[in-house]
């Protein structure tokens, strides 16, 4: 019987990507279940199944890992979410239906909750303020641009208007389902608060996507 063909033997490089992925997946994760004060670097390494010399050899300070953890975040939901919306929008039916869609998709791809952790820490902390200062646009650009897309130039300052307004009344309607811990209700607000933001929408855009070329 011929022999089965040898698996190629990963580089250095892609092993330290791996393991860099599996820190930061692991520091996300501790975000989301104890917090920001409760996210030390020993218990990150302990989700991730490493040393905690090994999270240092990459990461040398908990800062230094947050920054990244939260890029990391960013990245993997452009990759998956924000992609997906690209490739539907084209066809959507409801294209204002697919805009509020994506942006409820982009708050829970990773869930909202690891953001918001490092904002109120944020708050206290000057360094780590400085660094969710530069990360927010991050996200709100990947949504912008890719909304922006389909939408004519003359248009693109109503869209915007639109967007940023839907953003930050599910902002709003997500935080305190930090604690009311019920995603139905959650979910129930936000429906009811998009039926009133679809009366919002500049008539010049509303017309234009009700006749949008395929």
């Amino acid at each position: 019987m011929p022999k089965s063909a040898a698996v190629p033997r990963r580089t250095q490089e892609e092993r330290s990507a791996a393991t860099r992925g599996r820190i930061l997946d692991a520091a996300v994760s501790c975000l989301t279940k104890y917090g920001y004060a409760g996210t030390t670097t020993p218990r990150i390494a302990e989700e991730a199944g490493l040393t905690r010399g090994a999270q240092v050899h990459h990461f040398g300070s908990k800062h230094e890992l947050m920054t990244a953890a939260m890029h990391h975040m960013t990245a993997r939901t452009v990759e998956t979410v924000v992609a997906d919306f690209r490739r539907g929008m084209k066809a959507a039916d409801d294209p204002i239906g697919a805009i509020l869609d994506l942006l409820w998709d982009t708050h829970h791809a990773w869930g909202f909750v690891p953001v918001v952790e490092l904002w109120v820490a944020g708050r206290t902390d000057p360094l780590l303020a400085r660094e969710v200062a530069t990360f927010s646009p991050i996200m709100a650009s990947a949504v912008t641009t890719a909304v922006l897309e389909s939408v004519p130039q003359p248009l693109h300052e109503a869209m915007l208007d639109f967007v940023y307004t839907a953003m930050d009344t599910l902002r709003g309607i997500l935080i305190p389902g930090f604690v009311e811990d019920d995603t139905t209700l959650t979910r129930r607000r936000w429906d009811r608060a998009t039926v009133s933001m679809r009366r919002m929408v500049d008539p010049a855009l509303g017309e234009w996507l009700a006749t949008r070329p395929d």
